[in-house]
C-alpha cells in the first residue's frame, strides 16, 4: 500500500511539474483531463439525483405527525428576522456568479466540479437519516416570486443537517484558499449566510455550526479521492 500510494504521489507531482506552464479551458479537452472532466460532469449528476430523492423523501417525512420540533438555545432566545432576500436572491445570484468565477479558472474546474458533488451527496446522505420538524416560528418562503419558485423548486429548503447555505461557500473559501479576495468574500458570504438562515429561524443552530466542520472534512476527502485534480491548482 505505501509503494502504490508514493506511486502515486510521485504521478501527481509529475503531472503538477508539466502544467505548471499555461493551462488553458482546451487543456480539459485532452487526454486524461478528458476523462476526468466527463467523470466529473458525471459524479455532479448522480449527486444531484441522490439529492432530489433524499429531499423529496425528507419532505414526505416531515409532514409526517411524528415529526415535530425541537428545543435550540440560540433559536429560543434570538427573535425571528425576515432575511428571505439574503436567503433566496442572494443564495440564487452567489451560485450563478460562483459559477461563472470557477469557469473562468480552468485549473480548479475539475476539482471544484467532484468536491461540490461530494458535497452535495454527502449532505443528500445525512438529510435523510434524521428527520425532524422546522422551527414553529420561522420565516415561511412561500413562492411568491420568480426566484422564491426556483428556491423552492430546487428544494433548497428541504432538509436541516448540514446547512448548505453555510457549508458550500466555505467549502469553496477552501478549494480558492490561497487567492486572497475570492477567500474572503467566499467567508464573508458564508457568515453572512449562517446568520440569515439562524435569525430567519429555517435552521437549527447545530446545522449553521457543523456546516464548516463539514465542508473541511469533504475538502480533506476531496484531496485524497482526487489528487491529480487537486494538483493542477497547487
Amino acid at each position: 500500500m505505501a509503494d502504490a500510494h508514493a506511486t502515486l504521489m510521485r504521478i501527481t507531482a509529475m503531472d503538477a511539474l508539466h502544467d505548471q506552464g499555461s493551462f488553458t479551458h482546451r487543456d480539459l479537452f485532452r487526454g486524461e483531463r478528458l476523462f476526468s472532466l466527463v467523470s466529473a460532469f458525471a459524479l455532479l449528476g448522480i449527486a444531484f439525483l441522490f439529492e432530489h430523492f433524499a429531499s423529496a423523501y425528507a419532505l414526505v417525512y416531515s409532514l409526517r405527525p411524528s415529526s415535530t420540533y425541537v428545543g435550540d438555545l440560540l433559536l429560543d432566545n434570538i427573535p425571528v428576522i425576515n432575511m428571505d432576500f439574503v436567503i433566496v436572491e442572494w443564495a440564487l445570484t452567489g451560485i450563478v456568479l460562483g459559477t461563472l468565477f470557477v469557469l473562468s479558472k480552468p485549473r480548479h474546474i475539475l476539482f471544484t466540479l467532484k468536491t461540490v458533488a461530494l458535497f452535495i451527496a454527502i449532505r443528500a446522505f445525512f438529510i435523510s437519516l434524521t428527520h425532524i420538524g422546522i422551527y414553529p416560528d420561522h420565516v415561511n418562503i412561500v413562492g411568491t416570486g420568480f426566484l422564491d419558485e426556483i428556491y423552492l423548486y430546487l428544494n433548497f429548503q428541504t432538509g436541516f443537517f448540514f446547512s448548505g447555505h453555510t457549508g458550500l461557500p466555505f467549502l469553496m473559501a477552501l478549494i480558492f484558499w490561497k487567492e486572497r479576495l475570492p477567500r474572503r468574500i467566499l467567508l464573508s458570504l458564508s457568515f453572512i449566510f449562517a446568520v440569515a438562515v439562524l435569525v430567519s429561524h429555517i435552521h437549527y443552530s447545530i446545522d449553521v455550526f457543523a456546516a464548516p466542520f463539514m465542508a473541511y472534512g469533504i475538502f480533506t476527502i476531496a484531496k485524497k479521492l482526487f489528487p491529480r485534480d487537486y494538483a493542477l491548482i497547487e
